[in-house]
């Protein structure tokens, strides 16, 4: 269990601008597997060495949405962190595969904010993020949407950013 020294933030305290770098995630076969296991995708050429070898990529690759999840997984584990709230949606790209061995990070910043419309006492944040492998590759990349708990007694009606 990973313990935090910065404590959670509110929409409030956030700044378009603010970034943050993750601690890192080693794709190993193993987790390719137990990823193919939740998910039930057994496809090839991320389980049948063989099959993968053959293929354009030449050997396993881990899924698309593994390094998607494990984006998510890093987001959450980075000293920027915001209070648990909702999602409400990835727009995510994959450029790249993800090898057995490649130690992943990822690098987020407040891309913009806005105050909910339909819940005054939440805000919206949009966080674009890359995730790299340890060559500085981007493997993918994308927006997440959060809407974030506002401090309690703050202004609903005021905006701090765009």
């Amino acid at each position: 269990m990973r313990s935090f020294t910065t404590p959670e933030k509110y929409w409030d305290d956030a700044v378009v601008g603010d970034s943050c770098k993750s601690p890192t995630y080693t794709v190993t076969a193993e987790r390719i597997d137990a990823y193919a296991e939740l998910t039930g995708d057994f496809t090839p050429v991320h389980v049948d060495e063989e099959y993968a070898r053959n293929s354009h990529f030449g050997q396993r690759v881990a899924h698309g949405l593994m390094g998607l999840s494990v984006a998510d997984g890093l987001k959450t584990q980075c000293e920027y962190r915001f209070l648990p709230g909702m999602s409400l949606g990835w727009t995510w790209d994959f450029a790249l595969p993800i090898y057995i061995g490649d130690v992943l990070h990822i690098e987020f910043t407040v891309g913009s904010m806005r105050a909910s419309k339909s819940k005054p006492d939440w805000g919206i944040v949009i966080l674009p993020t890359r995730l790299f492998n340890q060559k500085g590759q981007v493997l993918q990349q994308g927006e997440h949407r959060l809407m974030i708990p506002r401090r309690p007694g703050a202004n609903p009606s005021t905006e701090t950013a765009p």
